[in-house]
């Protein structure tokens, strides 16, 4: 994107993508909240569904009005404590068994760390479209447990689960093949 495109500085924190971002986070503690006292429920399943698109849109609205730092930085932390926190708790509620949540919670929280060491050596490491749809995975592992109706389909939970536990250790190793090959240039 060219300076005279841009409607945002580089360095712009309230620009309409980072508060679709800020609400994702705003948004998370309800969604939490639902699956504890309501599990599979329609209120869960909208409010879910918001956060989920927010995700995809601000991605969208960054792209048209430019890319921030504290976006960059900002959206896939809202991706972990959204999916994480979800996750987590159901968990908890036993609709999905903590196995593979773990080892996804492991594979995120090791990319913060590279991605954060990696930027500290002037790497940035972007998002892949795989990345992308390890995250719409994820969604849907979640989003099968708490849409009624679907929750009694359990092959189908405990398939999108495993699904997005490969996808996310995919994911993390070819983020750190292209970290260290960018390194190397």
């Amino acid at each position: 994107m060219s300076e005279s495109t841009r409607k945002y500085g580089e360095s712009a924190l309230l620009t309409p993508a980072n508060l679709l971002t800020l609400f994702r986070f705003a948004v998370t503690p309800l969604f939490i909240w639902l699956i504890v006292t309501h599990g599979a429920s329609w209120w869960s399943t909208v409010v879910g569904a918001t956060a989920a698109f927010t995700d995809y849109f601000d991605g969208i609205v960054a792209r048209k009005h430019g890319t921030t730092t504290s976006g960059a930085f900002l959206d896939p932390l809202a991706d972990k404590v959204v999916v994480l926190g979800s996750l987590y708790t159901l968990v908890i509620r036993g609709f999905m068994w903590w196995l593979p949540v773990v080892i996804i919670t492991v594979r995120e929280a090791w990319m913060s760390i590279y991605r954060s060491r990696m930027s500290r050596h002037g790497v940035s490491i972007p998002a892949s479209k795989l990345a992308k749809y390890k995250t719409l995975v994820q969604d849907l592992a979640i989003a099968f447990c708490v849409i009624p109706g679907v929750t009694h389909q359990h092959w189908l939970l405990v398939t999108t689960l495993w699904v997005a536990m490969v996808l996310t250790i995919y994911t993390g190793w070819q983020y750190f093949r292209d970290g260290r090959q960018a390194a190397t240039k």
